[in-house]
């Protein structure tokens, strides 16, 4: 029997690098490497990236500065970089860290055994980032999906962006949009399921456009259907939606599914008309807000989460303002914040006027100072109420508590059993924090 290894993966980024690592751990585990958290003991590190925004670009090469003791005491070690950095370096990675040995992009997880291979066999180091358009072997076989823990599941319905807003680099490093076949969603999220996943989240740079190119005829809410029909699963949730095409059968959906839980994450990036025009999100303003209104007429409980950008080139003061009155209109329950950072290849990054460092910081600390008040504002409404609550495992900070999730994504806090785990309880929300609910099982 070959000898048993370790790999050790480090993952940067979103749920998509997250529902990712799990396909590499799946795929090297099939090869005898067991996961280790001990990376001192790893015989293969995976460095799974982002490059979303400059800053988290920056965190890989500062990363891969730490691996090279590893290196220099076990040069048998195989250090490798995947994700959205490795697809926009490729060999230009090899070359400015002369201790990498593999670099594989976006379509080419399902290679990563093969190409650690042949570094073991040849010596050699290698970069594979070729884009695989309409060739669904990049989906991995639906019964390695190990991308989950005993409760909760990512299941990629598709990979790839067609919308290129002018600020993002996805569709440069994930590929242009591929939908993936329903019959392997269904047979993977079923397999999940027989294992006691019990909520499953569904992921793709834009979900609303699943389906488009598949022979299938189906579209997103249709697949919705599909999984809600599944025996033993509770909860569906899905991310990401682009608004431009949030389609009045996808907001019905929320009324129709009991599995489908009470959250919409719903980037708006700015809340200006022509800021969003030069971002080429396809919406305004008044589009997007009306599809809010939508969702929460039809579902009273629905709690809306954002992205929102700041200093954007050529926001002005009052593109800002209309940003922080959107904010004031729909009230979310979160957003994710950030200022703008150009990243090449896209046509924001040669924008004219782009905007001061410290004015994007000044902005940035008011949109999420007041952000925070809405969210606590917004979590004290839940006091008094009754809510289910999936529990999870114990609370980070006090062992003795259980935390757990409810369906509108609220974090609760609770005194209970630890065997309840896993388990869909109602619990009695006594006090509403910024980040979190604490509570009493009824």
């Amino acid at each position: 029997m070959e000898q048993e290894r370790y790999l050790f993966v480090e993952t940067h980024g979103c749920q998509m690098n997250d529902s990712d690592s799990g396909k590499i751990t799946s795929l090297l585990s099939s090869y005898n490497y067991r996961t280790t958290t001990d990376i001192g003991k790893a015989d293969i590190v995976i460095l799974n990236t982002c490059s979303v925004r400059d800053k988290a670009e920056h965190k890989v090469y500062s990363y891969l500065g730490t691996l090279k003791p590893y290196k220099e005491r076990n040069p048998n070690l195989i250090i490798g970089v995947g994700g959205c950095v490795a697809q926009q370096e490729g060999e230009r990675l090899l070359k400015r860290v002369p201790y990498l040995d593999i670099v594989f992009g976006t379509h080419n997880i399902h290679k990563l055994p093969e190409l650690v291979s042949q570094v073991r066999r040849n010596k050699e180091r290698v970069s594979e980032t070729s884009f695989y358009e309409n060739n669904l072997d990049i989906f991995p076989d639906p019964a390695l999906n190990s991308s989950s823990n005993s409760l909760k599941g990512l299941v990629n319905v598709m990979l790839g962006c067609d919308n290129f807003c002018s600020y993002c680099i996805v569709p440069y490093v994930r590929g242009r949009e591929i939908s993936r076949q329903s019959s392997d969603i269904i047979k993977e999220i079923a397999g999940l399921v027989s294992r006691g996943v019990k909520e499953l989240t569904l992921i793709g740079q834009n979900v609303n456009s699943y389906g488009r190119g598949l022979h299938e005829g189906i579209d997103f809410p249709t697949l919705l259907r599909k999984v809600n029909g599944i025996d033993g699963l509770k909860r569906i949730r899905f991310m990401t939606s682009h608004p431009k095409d949030i389609s009045d059968p996808l907001i019905s959906s929320f009324g129709e599914l009991d599995k489908l839980c009470e959250h919409l994450h719903l980037p708006v990036q700015s809340g200006s008309d022509s800021v969003l025009k030069r971002m080429n999100r396809s919406y305004s303003r008044d589009g997007y807000l009306s599809r809010g209104q939508a969702l929460k007429n039809l579902s009273p409980g629905m709690a809306l989460t954002s992205d929102i950008i700041v200093g954007f080139p050529g926001e002005t003061d009052t593109d800002f303002d209309d940003t922080m009155e959107l904010v004031e209109t729909v009230r979310y329950d979160a957003i994710f914040s950030y200022k703008y950072s150009p990243r090449g290849e896209t046509k924001a990054a040669v924008m004219p006027d782009q905007v001061d460092e410290h004015l994007k910081n000044k902005r940035l600390l008011i949109l999420q100072e007041r952000q925070r008040e809405i969210s606590l504002e917004r979590n004290m409404e839940y006091e008094g109420r009754v809510v289910e609550v999936l529990v999870e495992g114990g609370s980070d900070k006090n062992h003795e508590r259980l935390s757990g999730k409810t369906r509108s994504f609220k974090t609760v806090k609770f005194d209970g059993d630890q065997g309840l785990i896993g388990e869909l309880v109602q619990v009695r929300i006594e006090k509403g924090y910024v980040n979190s609910l604490v509570g009493k099982i009824v």
